[in-house]
C-alpha cells in the first residue's frame, strides 16, 4: 500500500485552484489586480479559509406576472446572476451568464414574455438596460450603451411601456424617459430635469401621470406630479420644506398616495396623501422608527411595510380601510430587503439576512403563513456556531450617545481580545446585524472582536442625528471613534493595545482620519475605496452626484469650506500616519475616484510607513467579483496577522 504524504497532497490540490502558483505554492493575484507592497501569500491560506469564502445569498428580483414563480439574484460562479425559482425550495435555474454582476430584473407585467435587467461594466455604475426574451433567449440592449446611468424600469399599468431615469442627455442631470421595450428605438424623453437625484416612483391608475421624487439630500426631497404627455411638473410637496420623502404609491382609484416622510417627526412615517388637497393622514406615528419600505396590494386593501428598529427590521401588515396594523408573525429576525406583492395579490415576497443566515427569500402567504423559498448555502459553516452581535453604547466627547454592534470573539478564546473597528460608508448609512460572511473567520478562528459603530451622521436614528456631521462638523464623527477607543479600554475582554480601524467609501475617509488622529492608539488601518481629500474628491467624482455630495460634505468652492478641507484632509495630515496602512481601490470607481487612493498611498510611503496597495482594473466602488474579493480577503488576513496580532508589530 502506497502512503501519500498529506501535506504533499494538499499542495497538489491547491495548485488546481485558479490563482494558486505551482512554484512554492503561492497565491497569484489575478491578471486584473495590481499588487504593491503585499508580501507573497502562501497557498495554504486558501485552504484554511475556504469555507468562509463559499457562502451564497439570494435576493428577490421579481414575481412572474401570471405564475407563482420568481426571479432571484444569486451567485453560482464568480458574479451574481439572475435565476428562476418555480416553487418554495425549488431549484435555482440560472438564466443569465455574464462576467459582470446583474443588479436587478423585472418581468414584462402582462404575460412574462421577457424581462428587463440592468448591467454595468467593471463596476463603473453606468448601468444599461437589456431585454431578455424567454422564447428565443436573445438579449437586446435597450438604452444608449454609453456613459449614462439608467434606473430600473417602472412599468405602466397597461404593461406596454416603462418609465426610467437616465443621465444620457449630459451625464449630470437625470431625466425621465418612456420606452416600449419591444421598440427601444422609439424611446422618448418625458421631461428634462435639473440635478442627479430624480427617480420615478409610481404611475397614476390611468397611466397619464407619474409621481417622481427629487432627492436633494438625506434630509430633503420633494415629490412631484409629472404629466407624461406634456412633461409639465407640479410640486406635490413643499419644495422649500426640509422633509425627507421616501416612496410613493397610488391607491387603485387614484384618490390618494401612500408615502413615507419625516414631516413633523424625527422619523419617516407612513402616510396617506391626497393630491387634490395636499392633506396627509399619518398612520404610524406610534412607531418611533423609520418606515423604510412598503408595498400596497393590487386591490389596495392591504399594505406591507417594514421598519428599521435599532438596526433590526420589523414587518407589519396594514388594513387600509381601518388603518389598523399588526406585526407579521414568523418572519426571521434580521434585516429585510424589499417587499413586493404578487400581481394577483395572493402573496408578497421579501428577503431577510441575519448574523447566522445569509440573505434568503421568504413569502407571506394569504392567511399569514411565512414560507421560505430559497435556502442559500453557508459554504460549510455551522449557523449555530456563528457569533451573534450585541448592541453596545458609549458616550462621545459632547455627551451624545453613540451605539454600534459588537461581535465578540468566539467562545474558547480567553483574555483581552484584539479588536477590528469597521466603519460604514455613506455617511448616510447604517451598520446593521447582517450576515458577516468572510469576517466570521476573524471571530471564529483568530479570536478577534469586531465593532460596527454607527457614528453621528448615520441613518436610522432620526433626522437630527443624521445631520450632526454636516459641513464644518465633519470631524465630530471622528471623535465618536475616539470615544469608542476610550470605551474599549474599559472592557475587560477587549484589548486597547491591539486595535485596527477599517471602512469603505466614507468609512474609508474615517479610517484615514483615525489613522492620523489616533496614530498612537491603533496598530494598523485598512482603507477601502476611501476619500483622502474632500476637495479633490468633489472635483473628480462623477458629475451626476457632485451637487448631492456638496450638500453633505460642503461646497469646495466656498473659501471657508475649502480652507477647512485643506486643514482636515488625511492627505495633508499623512505625515502623522506612522502605523501600517492597507489601501484597496477599484480602477473604475465613479464615486470615489482612483486618484483618491493613489495620492494617499504615495504620500504615506514618504513616511517610511509600510503601505500595502491592491487595485482591481475590473472593479468600481468595492470588489463584486468573487475571485477579486477572495484575494482581497487573503491579503487582509496577512495584514491582520502581521500587524494586528503579532506582538512584535510596530
Amino acid at each position: 500500500m502506497v502512503r501519500i504524504d498529506r501535506l504533499a497532497m494538499v499542495v497538489c490540490l491547491l495548485q488546481l485552484i485558479p490563482g494558486v502558483s505551482a512554484q512554492n505554492a503561492q497565491i497569484r493575484p489575478g491578471e486584473n489586480l495590481v499588487v504593491e507592497g503585499i508580501p507573497e501569500i502562501p497557498a495554504a491560506v486558501a485552504e484554511k479559509v475556504q469555507r468562509y469564502t463559499e457562502s451564497r445569498s439570494a435576493s428577490f428580483a421579481a414575481w412572474h406576472p401570471q405564475r407563482r414563480e420568481m426571479l432571484i439574484s444569486t451567485r453560482f460562479g464568480n458574479t451574481p446572476q439572475i435565476h428562476e425559482v418555480r416553487q418554495p425550495g425549488g431549484a435555482r435555474r440560472q438564466i443569465t451568464f455574464y462576467a459582470e454582476p446583474i443588479s436587478g430584473a423585472s418581468w414584462e407585467p402582462r404575460e412574462g414574455r421577457f424581462f428587463v435587467f440592468s448591467r454595468d461594466v467593471g463596476g463603473n455604475e453606468f448601468s444599461q438596460l437589456y431585454r431578455r426574451d424567454t422564447g428565443s433567449g436573445e438579449t437586446v440592449l435597450l438604452t444608449d450603451g454609453g456613459r449614462s446611468q439608467n434606473s430600473g424600469p417602472l412599468w405602466n399599468h397597461a404593461g406596454t411601456h416603462f418609465a426610467w431615469a437616465t443621465t444620457r442627455r449630459n451625464g449630470a442631470d437625470r431625466d425621465l424617459w418612456l420606452m416600449d421595450p419591444l421598440h427601444p428605438e422609439q424611446a422618448r424623453s418625458i421631461v428634462e430635469l435639473p440635478g442627479g437625484g430624480w427617480s420615478a416612483e409610481d404611475w397614476s391608475p390611468d397611466d397619464r401621470t407619474l409621481v417622481a421624487r427629487q432627492y436633494l439630500s438625506v434630509n430633503h426631497s420633494v415629490l412631484w406630479l409629472i404629466d407624461v404627455a406634456t412633461g409639465q411638473r407640479t410640486a406635490l410637496t413643499d419644495a422649500a420644506e426640509q422633509v425627507a420623502w421616501g416612496g410613493a404609491e397610488y391607491t387603485p382609484d387614484g384618490s390618494a398616495l401612500y408615502v413615507t416622510g419625516d414631516q413633523g417627526s424625527e422619523f419617516r412615517r407612513l402616510g396617506r396623501l391626497r393630491p387634490e388637497t395636499r392633506e396627509i393622514q399619518w398612520l404610524t406615528s406610534e412607531i418611533p422608527w423609520d418606515v423604510e419600505s412598503f408595498d400596497l396590494s393590487p386591490d389596495g386593501r392591504q399594505l406591507l411595510f417594514e421598519t428599521n428598529e435599532a438596526g433590526i427590521s420589523k414587518l407589519r401588515l396594514l388594513q387600509t380601510e381601518s388603518g389598523e396594523f399588526r406585526e407579521v408573525a414568523g418572519v426571521p429576525a434580521g434585516v429585510i430587503g424589499g417587499v413586493e406583492w404578487h400581481r394577483d395579490g395572493s402573496a408578497a415576497a421579501f428577503s431577510v439576512s441575519s448574523a447566522r443566515a445569509t440573505s434568503d427569500v421568504y413569502v407571506l402567504e394569504a392567511g399569514g403563513r411565512i414560507e421560505r423559498w430559497t435556502e442559500s448555502e453557508l459554504g460549510g459553516l455551522k449557523a449555530d456556531l456563528l457569533v451573534e452581535p450585541e448592541l453596545v453604547r458609549w458616550t462621545s466627547f459632547d455627551g451624545l450617545e453613540i451605539s454600534g454592534f459588537l461581535y465578540r470573539a468566539a467562545a474558547g478564546f480567553s483574555g483581552r481580545r484584539p479588536v477590528i473597528i469597521n466603519i460604514h460608508g455613506g455617511p448616510e448609512g447604517q451598520s446593521r446585524p447582517i450576515f458577516q460572511a468572510r469576517s466570521n473567520y476573524y471571530m471564529n478562528e483568530l479570536g478577534v472582536a469586531m465593532i460596527y459603530p454607527n457614528v453621528r451622521g448615520s441613518t436610522g436614528y432620526g433626522k437630527t442625528f443624521v445631520a450632526l456631521d454636516n459641513g464644518l462638523r465633519r470631524e465630530d464623527s471622528v471623535r465618536d471613534i475616539g470615544a469608542l477607543l476610550d470605551w474599549i479600554a474599559t472592557q475587560p475582554d477587549l484589548d486597547p493595545e491591539r486595535v485596527m480601524v477599517t471602512g469603505g467609501s466614507y468609512g474609508g475617509y474615517m479610517t484615514l482620519a483615525c489613522a492620523f488622529h489616533y496614530n498612537d492608539r491603533i496598530r494598523c488601518a485598512l482603507d477601502v475605496v476611501g476619500i483622502s481629500h474632500f476637495g479633490t474628491f468633489l472635483k473628480n467624482t462623477e458629475s451626476y452626484r457632485r451637487d448631492l455630495r456638496r450638500v453633505e460634505y460642503g461646497d469646495e468652492r466656498d473659501p471657508r469650506l475649502s480652507s477647512f478641507f485643506e486643514e482636515m484632509a488625511p492627505l495633508n495630515n499623512a505625515g502623522r500616519i506612522r502605523k501600517p496602512l492597507f489601501v484597496v481601490q477599484g480602477a473604475n470607481d465613479p464615486r470615489v475616484p482612483l486618484s483618491e487612493a493613489e495620492q494617499i498611498v504615495a504620500r504615506v510611503r514618504q513616511n517610511g510607513t509600510p503601505v500595502w496597495y491592491l487595485m482591481a482594473k475590473d472593479e468600481g466602488h468595492g470588489f463584486r467579483k468573487k475571485n477579486n474579493a477572495d484575494f482581497q480577503f487573503y491579503a487582509t488576513l496577512q495584514f491582520v496577522q502581521q500587524y494586528l496580532l503579532d506582538a512584535s508589530a510596530p
